[in-house]
């Protein structure tokens, strides 16, 4: 795949078109508390997991509308007794669900506990998944996919629910009496990465806790331009749902501006570590830029800067991005926030 989007010089100071909408904080506040609403529920059962290094919990809690939503915590087997772990909340790539009980115990294998959200009504590609989204807009068909499901209104769009279940995840690990409440990391790739981004400003102000974010080629981000450039991947599901309904471009996007996470990125403040791959098709490295640019900008610190941030940039990599010389990357700049 060639560079096709923007040069590097030109990324570094791109910014979004995007804007939010004058109730956006309204919004989140309110839907915020009507999850809150909900008992958290939040249940730990131990299972086999076949590994004699890592211990495995079977996780399940409230989500938006006190949906039961599942996940794995994975644990080092030989944590001292008494200790509370840092923990790494993981989210999905697209398609994706919270696989089988040993498939990725990855940052447990580095000392930290690794929490792995399923997402609701995905698990149907790449790894399974077992949270069905009993949502009534989960039924539309307005487009095969799940970018266009419930878009007709803010309420009901797929994206509201899913990055409520990613807040109720934070709290209801931290809930776990071996986990440091006050060290949560968040991570993802693609759509995780997206999870990422959307969490990290959700819990700005309202969850405390997050110390650090790691959104890798995070999807998700500057919708006006990603539909417009975006030949390959889940993003065309809304051009080709536009390409049908003629008059709903401005509607839709109006829809969007709640969800994009170029917004929702100005209200971090948790340091952060992105990723971006200039020859990335799905998750192009401008939309990644438009976020990054953002994050943190609506909170600026005592220096008048905004959160911490770096990002890499993988020249000659499509949407797999740093994979494992990125992972590195991470355990590095944790060792750092973490100490």
């Amino acid at each position: 795949m060639p560079l096709f989007d923007l040069p590097l010089a030109q990324l570094r100071g791109y910014t979004s078109q995007m804007t939010p909408p004058e109730d956006f904080r309204e919004f989140w506040d309110t839907t915020i508390a009507e999850a809150r609403a909900f008992p958290l529920n939040a249940s730990f059962e131990p299972v086999e997991n076949y590994l004699s290094v890592i211990d495995t919990f079977d996780v399940t809690f409230a989500g938006y509308g006190g949906a039961a939503i599942k996940g794995w915590l994975h644990l080092p087997a030989n944590r001292a007794a008494g200790t509370r772990l840092p923990v790494v909340v993981h989210y999905v790539g697209y398609s994706g669900g919270r696989g089988l009980v040993n498939q990725d115990t990855k940052w447990a294998q580095a000392g930290y506990a690794h929490f792995i959200m399923d997402t609701r009504g995905q698990g149907y590609g790449g790894t399974l998944g077992e949270t069905p989204d009993p949502h009534p807009s989960a039924g539309e068909v307005a487009h095969a996919g799940l970018m266009t499901r419930g878009i007709a209104s803010r309420e009901d769009y797929y994206y509201r629910r899913v990055y409520v279940d990613a807040f109720r995840a934070v709290e209801a690990v931290q809930s776990h009496p071996e986990i440091d409440p006050a060290q949560v990391v968040l991570a993802g790739v693609s759509q995780g990465g997206g999870i990422v981004v959307a969490t990290a400003g959700l819990a700005a102000g309202r969850l405390d806790g997050v110390v650090a974010a790691l959104p890798d080629v995070p999807f998700l981000q500057d919708f006006p331009r990603v539909i417009d450039i975006t030949p390959r991947g889940p993003y065309p599901e809304i051009a080709q749902f536009l390409a049908r309904h003629r008059d709903r471009y401005e509607p839709v996007l109006d829809v969007l501006r709640y969800f994009d996470g170029v917004n929702l990125a100005r209200w971090a403040t948790a340091p952060a570590l992105y990723s971006a791959a200039q020859m990335d098709d799905i998750c192009p490295p401008s939309t990644v830029f438009a976020s990054f640019n953002a994050y943190g900008s609506g909170t600026p610190d005592s220096s008048g800067t905004g959160a911490a941030k770096e990002i890499e940039v993988y020249r000659f990599n499509n949407h797999e991005g740093g994979q494992e010389h990125h992972w590195i990357r991470q355990l590095l700049f944790l060792r750092i926030i973490l100490g």
